[in-house]
């Protein structure tokens, strides 16, 4: 009888506990990730504003070769952290010290490289050193080597130089390093949208300015088309971006395409006069999913773990200047927006802003939006407007363009061109930060390893392959105050929808207990990651799209079909109700505006979830069907039968001997 009823009890017992990944891996993955070291390096390109046209594809190859000697750095340590737990001396003499010797060599080849052609760097060698820092919880935590090479002047995937502190590494990483992957994101990094004050501000129109907008609708990239190279940073290098980015618009991307194959390559843009290439890092879920690329380059060997979520919507809008007209983007012109190692570099580069559908009067930088019951993930993109006049790239790839000062001037020397504005629509479901998103999962970008996934990360990318015919029809329709292009249907209206209870000030509606969830569908495949020649073109929303026909004007406003088709998210989503917002030009340029002071949730606190079958980890003890249930508890079964049994023994015992 003791025997049974302690089977039964522990049997019991384990079932409720178990939770596949949610619970086994999780616990297994805390213990590694409270350990996880953070190697921070100073960045290089932010440096080198003045390389020569003869020496730059040299540099750029050697800038990319110290990226991938940190992700090297990383694998090593992911690999010995059982020996060096035991001797912390062991990452000095193994990793951290060989890491600096691959860094001077490197620099030292960077260094002779432009020597060949112009005058040598100083100070390069100084860069050489890195430091290895623990992200354990509450452990001291030293402040990593800041690259003031100037606010405004840095790389974007080789990094910004930036000047602020409000993204140090120190004040970010005080709970751990989190995440799947054991590099981030924590709890901090995610803020209650309906607790941030609206500050979206437009500059005054100006008579003699350009008022009108032009859009192009190139899909959601739901032909799956993803790799992890930067043709525009790291160019001739695979991998030159360690994180995987999702493309739209041209087809031909990789790092080994040339200015020629984008020419001619195919678009997924509804107009087939812009095959420009437009790409970004991807947004994962972290729950658990293994996608192709868990254990390449650039996935899940550098920290960029779970299932990839394919964009609701994605708007491309280019609009004009509030003082000026504007001039033609010159044919294949590059544009990064954003800085890639903005947690290390400081945030003086950091552009790209988070907001929720029906809150956009509200922008985040440094946090990811935790959105109410029915509002979608906003990611937004506002891309340099204004150009030198000469340049289609310089040697940071940043100095040839610049940003708008507040009044919408632009600087000496700068001519006004049309504005990228990029926005991002996702619908995924706000994290369960109370168990670490075993329950709903964290949402975060792919970064480098050292960027702990933070939201100042993000960045975009842009290459102008307009035809010229068409970048002078959107010139003209800016510049005339029209509303034009193949998408400009498909915009977010102008007007705020009705505020809901929590924009009015009340309380944000309470979550609800998780329902019963649904067997989740087998993810799908996504494509593999391109590495050579185009892939076959998509239309908007993953159709082909048809051809305009003969003689319509560029200004037609209809929306290509299939360009507003659900996402593809390798489950099932959460049904939600989709809102428009208004997306308002910034009033700074990035390098002078402070992110918003936002208070993350509370560790403890409930955040409000969909209710149904969302993207998500399933919840304890309501895992699998009746039969797996019953599979998973014979055990208990045996115990029950041996108490019984025990009980009917003991009974006959008695009756025998009385």
């Amino acid at each position: 009888m003791l025997g049974g009823g302690g089977l039964v009890a522990v049997n019991v017992y384990a079932s409720a506990t178990e939770g596949g990944w949610d619970q086994r891996s999780a616990q297994g993955q805390t213990a590694q990730v409270l350990s996880a070291p953070t190697v921070y390096c100073p960045d290089v390109g932010s440096r080198l504003t003045d390389v020569p046209d003869g020496a730059r594809a040299e540099v750029d190859g050697e800038l990319a070769e110290l990226d991938k000697q940190i992700a090297g750095a990383y694998q090593q340590l992911k690999d010995s952290a059982e020996a060096i737990r035991q001797n912390p001396e062991l990452a000095d003499q193994t990793i951290m010290n060989p890491l600096k010797e691959q860094r001077s060599g490197t620099l030292r080849r960077i260094g002779d490289a432009i020597d060949r052609e112009g005058d040598r760097p100083q100070g390069l060698d100084d860069l050489a050193a890195c430091t290895l820092r623990s992200t354990d919880q509450g452990a001291g935590q030293s402040t990593p080597p800041q690259d003031n090479g100037g606010a405004g002047n840095g790389g974007a995937d080789n990094g910004g130089a930036g000047g602020g502190s409000s993204a140090s590494p120190s004040q970010s990483a005080g709970t751990g390093a989190g995440g799947q992957g054991g590099n981030g994101p924590v709890a901090a990094d995610y803020a209650d949208i309906t607790t941030v004050q609206p500050d979206a501000q437009t500059p005054a129109e100006q008579s003699g300015g350009s008022t009108g907008t032009f859009a192009s609708s190139c899909g959601v990239n739901a032909n799956g088309l993803f790799n992890s190279d930067n043709v525009i940073v790291a160019p001739g290098v695979s991998n030159g971006a360690h994180h995987f980015h999702d493309y739209i618009g041209n087809q031909s991307n990789n790092a080994f395409a040339s200015d020629q194959d984008l020419a001619n390559a195919d678009t997924s843009c509804a107009d087939k006069g812009d095959r420009s290439t437009y790409y970004w890092p991807v947004l994962r879920l972290q729950n658990g999913k293994q996608e192709r690329d868990a254990d390449k380059p650039g996935g899940g060997t550098e920290g960029n773990a779970g299932q990839i979520v394919t964009a609701k919507q994605v708007t491309l809008t280019f609009e004009g200047n509030p003082t000026s007209k504007v001039t033609e983007m010159p044919r294949l012109l590059r544009i990064i927006t954003g800085d890639a190692k903005a947690f290390v570099n400081g945030p003086g580069n950091a552009n790209a802003s988070w907001s929720c559908t029906g809150f956009e009067d509200r922008q985040l930088k440094d946090k990811y939006p935790l959105c109410p019951r029915g509002s979608d993930v906003v990611r937004t993109f506002r891309f340099q407007s204004c150009w030198d006049g000469r340049n289609i790239d310089s040697a940071n790839h940043r100095t040839h363009v610049a940003f708008e000062a507040a009044d919408g001037s632009c600087p000496n020397g700068f001519e006004a061109i049309p504005q990228l504005v990029q926005r991002i629509v996702y619908d995924v479901d706000a994290p369960s930060l109370q168990d670490g998103g075993r329950t709903v999962p964290l949402f975060a970008v792919d970064s480098f390893p050292e960027q702990l996934h933070k939201p100042v990360t993000d960045h975009g990318d842009f290459i102008n392959v307009f035809d010229e015919g068409l970048m002078r029809k959107m010139v003209d329709c800016i510049n005339s105050g029209r509303t034009c292009g193949a998408g400009a249907a498909e915009q977010p209206p102008a007007q705020s929808p009705e505020p809901t209870p929590s924009e009015t000030g009340s309380p944000a509606t309470p979550p609800s207990e998780p329902s019963e969830p649904a067997e989740p569908s087998e993810p799908a495949e996504p494509s593999e990651p391109a590495s050579s020649g185009p892939s076959e073109p998509a239309g908007a929303g993953g159709q082909e799209p048809s051809e305009p026909p003969a003689g319509t004007p560029a200004t037609e406003t209809s929306a290509p079909a299939g360009s507003t088709g659900l996402p593809r998210v390798y489950e099932t989503a959460s049904p939600k109700k989709s809102a428009g917002g208004v997306i308002s030009r910034p009033t700074q340029r990035p390098e002078t505006t402070t992110p918003s002071a936002t208070a993350a949730a509370p560790a403890g606190q409930e955040t409000a979830t969909a209710q149904g079958t969302g993207p998500q980890t399933q919840p304890q003890a309501v895992q699998g069907g009746l039969a797996e249930t019953g599979a998973d508890l014979w055990p208990a079964a045996l115990g029950a039968l041996l108490l019984a049994g025990g009980a009917g023994l003991l009974w006959r015992t008695r009756r025998n001997s009385a």
